[in-house]
């Protein structure tokens, strides 16, 4: 047998799953599993909305493109839904492979936001400085008055004095008072401007959501007490809590932990 003829059986022997040393792989396992799924590349990547370019790297073992353990996880698993196979023993062998499972963390620490996001209110007026103001303007055009010697001048200051505000308009309306009444519960709506992993629960930690959200989706979740995320992309999302618009939380790529309760926003 000829050494070319040797090379070819030995080439022929090494499937999708294994290696060169027949060692099962993480992108090899799942590249067969999609050719027995009877999928291509661009219809995984429409269900997963992960890049074709992502994608074909993962499945030559190349995670370089993930950015970073935390996102390779998550492709894993949504390539392998995808699928239809088990993402856990993938997602085990990654962590074998590259230093181990990431270290448990308490609750507090997964949903307390890093940096408290600080929301602009437009603020009262100022009545006593435009008291003040208005009176000084009134004292102002009574010197001018008696310096050009005009007749009159007082009845001219007392018509220019603005009117003091009666009780009605000192006091509150009942109206105001109800609007200010206290939330019993915690709104939370979010739309996504580019895709991005998210994760929301109530203080229970019981599962509102979780998943990837795909561009123009729009999603709102309601709890009692509080809502706590966790959103992949911060700066690909736009937050509106309890009625008042948030914005975007954080930078493109930027994984960030909020958590808001009936309250919230707060003043900055």
């Amino acid at each position: 047998m000829t050494e070319r003829s040797e090379g070819a059986i030995q080439d022929s022997t090494i499937g999708h799953g294994a290696d060169e040393g027949g060692a099962v792989t993480i992108g090899g396992t799942l590249a067969k599993a999609r050719e027995e799924a009877g999928l291509t590349v661009p219809q995984v990547a429409g269900r997963t909305c992960i890049r074709e370019t992502v994608i074909n790297a993962i499945e030559r073992d190349d995670f370089s493109m993930c950015g970073g353990n935390f996102y390779s996880r998550g492709h894993i698993r949504s390539i392998a839904r995808a699928v239809g196979i088990d993402p856990e023993p993938l997602v085990q062998d990654y962590d074998d492979a590259h230093g181990g499972s990431p270290q448990a963390v308490s609750a507090r620490e997964v949903f307390e936001a890093k940096t408290p996001v600080k929301i602009l209110e437009r603020r009262s007026p100022n009545w006593t400085a435009a008291m003040a103001a208005a009176m000084a303007i009134v004292v102002i055009y009574g010197i001018f008055r008696v310096a050009t010697g005009e007749e009159r001048h007082k009845s001219a200051e007392r018509a220019a004095a603005p009117a003091a505000p009666t009780q009605a308009a000192i006091r509150p309306s009942r109206s105001a008072a109800v609007a200010q009444a206290p939330r019993k519960e915690v709104t939370v709506s979010l739309k996504a401007k580019r895709a991005s992993w998210l994760s929301v629960q109530d203080a229970k930690g019981k599962q509102l959501f979780s998943g990837v959200i795909r561009p123009g989706q729009s999603e709102e979740w309601t709890a009692k007490k509080r809502i706590l995320l966790v959103i992949g992309n911060g700066g690909g999302v736009h937050l509106t809590v309890n009625g008042k618009n948030v914005g975007s939380p954080g930078q493109d790529g930027q994984v960030v932990r909020l958590s808001f309760g009936p309250g919230d926003p707060q003043k900055g």
